[in-house]
């Protein structure tokens, strides 16, 4: 069968209703409202509107999106209100992007409790950045920043890690004066790593300890104490990846490079190589050899199924927020560490706590938003005169709406994130 270039939604639409029978009574309810909510994805089932052109008369429906955070139609838009909303933020400092990787044995455990490892990871990592900041040899600053979960690599294998835009400036820890730091140096790598691997693995030991951890799958000898210690021995004794580097362009740009991470999803429909489907192909980066210069690329052929299985990997817990703020940037205290750096700056004409709230809780944004038209369409894509709107198209009601779910409320085909 030959392969035609499809997206994610495509793929879910031809082959995710066989890959839920096969796969009946697995799959939670997170992952199923995901697929759910892809396949609907600027389809007549969510609604919109019909423009008509002045000039040919034709008529044009401009579907409404499922805004879902997993869905790659969706997240483009959602990295640019993100962008344009955190832009004010931005001060004129040195900014650094760190990469925080958990190892192989760790993501094991992290992928039976996403929830628990992910908040130890975003925990640790902030404390990480603090405490090396704030020692008199590097910087002696109170630093904040903001973290991103992926858990994804190329492959879309699970491979969690934290990107972390941490711009080199705060309050001094003697003076509480504002200071700038170094524009070509943060701290070093191997400190950051050292102190990352000694905080995390005494926090998820702890985990351990209170009971907060389950196994089951590839990891459930783990419930065994002993060899959930040797793990961790194991984890101790190598070296964790921690990767650093300046942002390029200067800070004007830090926050529209950051865009590309926060809504970054496992994988985007430019990387769907073809869907014949049976199999799908996509394009994937492959690693740099030593004194390689320029990035090299392979395509990969794996089964509807077992892509499907992959993208599935990386759905978020319900409720979890993958963009957190810390340190003299978190939410409670933003406003005034930028007003204070501002003033010690002689920086005016930024506005505080406007836009997207990225914190705000994702099902939230999701009802606030699923039901809202795209842009309005300027021209006809035919003959280029104005459209005008005509009517609205009706968000289409579930087959199940009529039956009222168990207590006796209808269905209206929402479901809360």
């Amino acid at each position: 069968m030959e392969c035609e270039r499809a997206g994610v939604a495509e793929i879910f639409r031809r082959a995710g209703g066989a890959y839920r029978e096969r796969m009946a009574g697995r799959l939670d309810a997170g992952r199923l409202k995901v697929m759910a909510a892809i396949e609907v994805c600027r389809t007549a089932a969510l609604g919109g509107h019909i423009y008509a052109c002045e000039g040919c008369g034709r008529e044009h429906p401009l579907y409404n999106s499922c805004r879902n955070r997993h869905c790659p139609t969706c997240q483009g838009m959602a990295a640019n209100r993100w962008s344009e909303a955190r832009a004010d933020d931005i001060l004129p400092v040195p900014y650094f992007h760190v990469v925080f990787t958990l190892p192989k044995e760790i993501a094991g455990i992290a992928f039976c409790n996403r929830r628990v490892v992910f908040d130890i990871l975003f925990r640790t990592v902030a404390e990480t950045l603090r405490i090396i900041v704030a020692d008199p040899g590097h910087g002696g600053m109170r630093i904040g920043g903001t973290a991103v979960l992926h858990t994804w690599d190329q492959k879309l294998r699970f491979h969690p890690h934290l990107h972390v835009v941490v711009p080199n400036a705060g309050f001094d820890v003697e003076s509480g004066e504002w200071k700038t730091g170094s524009g070509t140096y943060l701290a070093p790598v191997k400190v950051l790593a050292s102190l990352f691997r000694r905080r995390f693995l005494e926090d998820l030991a702890r985990a351990h300890g209170r009971g907060e951890l389950e196994f089951h799958g590839t990891v459930e000898h783990l419930a065994n104490p002993g060899e959930f210690h040797a793990v961790l021995a194991a984890a101790r004794g190598r070296d964790w990846v921690v990767y650093a580097k300046r942002p390029f362009r200067g800070p004007v740009q830090v926050f529209r490079y950051l865009a590309r991470y926060t809504h970054r999803i496992a994988i985007g429909d430019s990387r769907i190589a073809g869907f014949d489907g049976e199999t799908v192909s996509f394009r994937h980066r492959k690693p740099k050899q030593p004194g390689q210069s320029k990035t090299r690329y392979g395509t990969m052929t794996v089964s509807a199924d077992e892509f499907i299985r992959r993208f599935l990997l990386h759905v978020l817990p319900d409720g979890m927020h993958r963009i957190r703020h810390f340190g003299i940037l978190a939410n409670g205290c933003r406003a005034t560490t930028l007003e204070r750096a501002r003033e010690a700056l002689g920086s005016i004409g930024c506005r505080d706590g406007e836009g997207v709230d990225d914190d705000a809780p994702e099902g939230q944004r999701e009802r606030d938003e699923a039901v809202q038209p795209e842009a309005a369409p300027v021209a006809c894509p035919d003959c280029g005169a104005p459209l005008r709107l005509v009517r609205q198209i009706p968000r289409q009601r579930p087959a199940h709406a009529s039956r009222a779910p168990p207590g006796g409320r209808p269905n209206t085909g929402r479901s809360r994130e």
